[in-house]
């Protein structure tokens, strides 16, 4: 999966491996599985995977691989537990506590966040060191260094008071160590400091209040960073052989694209960390393998194979696993709108036709959900979706406001453009199975109602930097509609993070944004703003929700399903629990059958 860095959560996909895109026989929805008894301590936890983290770095990770090789080594103020169920709910990890008005943790207005991190949470130095606010404040600043910054740092860039000046300053940094830490130790973000009561506690002051901040301190890049990291660029392949731990494991060894091998941090005081059991002694990571004969090694219960790292289960192998009711086998929600079809409004071909609502409007109308959804494995395994948000996250609501009827299809067409024609040129991913189905069967759909699709096949490697994300390739016509994929940077109140960047006007416009088809309303624009500042959850959800509505009356989007993911583990894996935030199960909560 290739996910779009810089702004928020729009991905596509580079390999359907990721998730599943099986068969279309029954399955339904699991999130763990144990085979009961007492948690057992010790051996060494096999996975395995078919390629790399993204960075070594908390700050700087942003993708589900990368996540989850920092949930062995590094905590942050706010996680996910590992229990069925709640994988989703943001819970205290380095933090005391989350934060609530009721506990002090928030001020009646909404503005200032305090959170203090938990005595005897330490960094693996020598001797060990208690992890502090301070390291929590480095740790926000590395995030938008000018070398390699965060991808999702439009999340809470304005939004936390006075860091976006803070990043503007250290865009125009030299990007060599010494600048970078210089600028670090001399420049402080209004909004972001330790208490002067206490060294413990950090202190966040926002530009509005934002009921999903909470929900946001749940991302890996709020994560404390140690001084000796200002020793080395971020994300750097320097910093990642010179890693400090303050979780359970530490990187005993790590060689890019080949192995990680996790053992036991000395510094971990089970006491201090309320989510991760570390029942296991060591991790080992292999990282060459492939699909196929992961899934093989799985199923045998080959003493090297126990779960896997960033590959899920081979289309091939899933209808089997189905039909025997296979113990093993964990289907789990991905959050993912998996993908959608999205409409290239500034596409002049046509005679900028795909700027008129009307002629959206039929497309919608004569696409066939339901034969999509067979190409991504029935419905079954891929549950259609039918507006922006997917279920999961706050103000999804299922709206089916263009059910497949070609013949209104062909009527609005016909109002629409003169002899009811259009020729429609469909950028898809050529090295993903799906996409090539997808394109033909929107060819033989659409040509029903009178409209040609062309196929602009391009390698996933290309796809989103050579392609979406160049304003001007959009505007000459190169594409007019485009399969892609849209997932939350959070969960629960996530609804920011795929409305805002996605189908938020202008200022969500490429070079800067992820609206890649230039949707632009006034009133989607502003139903969105007046959730972003909403005081109240109960006053943001139905915002978001009018806001998704409304995205849909403008047919904007043509959303096709949210599929499932599907792990397997060996039967030798314990408590193994699908975690939607790694699209695989928590390595830290498993233990081993002796």
């Amino acid at each position: 999966m290739v996910r779009v860095r810089a702004r928020f959560g729009l991905i596509a996909v580079a390999s359907l491996g990721l998730l599943l895109s099986a068969c279309s026989g029954s399955g339904s929805v699991t999130t763990s599985t144990n085979g009961g008894g007492t948690p057992v301590r010790g051996g060494t936890l096999y996975m395995l995977g078919t390629g790399d983290v993204d960075y070594m770095d908390p700050n700087i990770s942003y993708y589900p691989t990368g996540y989850l090789g920092l949930r062995m080594w590094s905590r942050q103020l706010l996680t996910y537990p590992a229990i069925p169920g709640k994988t989703t709910n943001a819970v205290a990890d380095l933090a005391t506590a989350v934060p609530t008005v009721a506990n002090g943790g928030i001020s009646p207005d909404g503005l200032t966040y305090k959170l203090t991190i938990r005595t005897g949470a330490m960094w693996n130095t020598e001797p060990a060191r208690q992890v502090t606010a301070a390291d929590m404040v480095r740790g926000l600043k590395r995030a938008c260094n000018p070398v390699t910054p965060f991808g999702g740092l439009s999340d809470f860039e304005a939004l936390i008071v006075g860091y976006q000046a803070f990043c503007t300053g250290f865009a125009k940094v030299p990007p060599n160590v010494a600048s970078i830490k210089s600028y670090i130790d001399s420049h402080n973000i209004p909004g972001l400091s330790v208490d002067p009561s206490d060294p413990l506690t950090v202190v966040f002051k926002l530009t509005h209040p934002a009921t999903y901040f909470v929900n946001q301190l749940a991302m890996p890049v709020f994560s404390p960073a140690p001084v000796e990291f200002l020793n080395y660029l971020p994300a750097s392949a320097a910093l990642a052989q010179h890693t400090l731990s303050d979780g359970p494991y530490e990187i005993q060894s790590y060689v890019p694209a080949q192995k990680i091998v996790f053992v036991r941090n000395p510094a971990w005081k089970a006491s201090s960390d309320p989510v991760r059991k570390a029942y296991v002694n060591e991790i080992v990571v292999t990282e060459t393998g492939n699909q196929t004969s992961i899934q093989q090694e799985l199923e045998t219960n080959t003493p090297s194979a126990d779960m896997g790292f960033n590959q899920n289960v081979p289309t091939a192998a899933i209808p089997q696993l189905l039909a025997a009711k296979n113990p093993n086998l964990v289907l789990g929600p991905t959050f993912y709108t998996l993908p959608s079809i999205f409409f290239n409004e500034a596409s002049p071909n046509n005679d900028h036709a795909l700027a008129n609502k009307v002629v959206r409007q039929a497309l919608e109308y004569g696409i066939s959900r339901s034969d999509l959804i067979q190409d991504e494995g029935g419905p079954k395994v891929s549950p259609p979706v039918t507006q922006p948000l997917p279920p999961g996250i706050f103000g999804s609501h299922p709206m089916n406001l263009y059910p497949y009827d070609p013949q209104k299809a062909k009527q609005l067409l016909a109002s629409a453009v003169p002899g009811g024609h259009l020729n429609l040129k469909l950028i898809y991913q050529s090295d993903v199975d799906y996409n090539v189905k997808m394109f033909q069967t929107l060819q033989f759909d659409l040509a029903k109602i009178g409209v040609t699709v062309t196929g602009v096949g391009v390698p996933s490697s290309g796809y989103t930097s050579k392609y979406l994300s160049v304003p001007s390739v959009a505007k000459s016509g190169v594409w007019d509609m485009a399969l892609a994929i849209e997932g939350p940077d959070w969960y629960g109140n996530g609804a920011l993070s795929m409305l805002a960047p996605v189908f938020g006007g202008a200022p969500a416009f490429p070079p800067n944004g992820i609206n890649y088809w230039f949707y632009n309303d006034p009133v989607t624009n502003k139903l969105i703003q007046q959730a972003t500042v909403a005081k109240t959850v109960a006053q943001s959800t139905p915002l978001w929700a009018a806001a998704d509505t409304q995205v849909m009356k403008d047919a904007a989007v043509f959303p096709i399903t949210s599929p499932l993911a599907a792990n397997y583990h060996s039967s030798a894996v314990q408590n193994a629990v699908y975690m939607p935030v790694y699209l695989q199960f928590d390595p830290t909560n498993v233990w081993l059958r002796p």
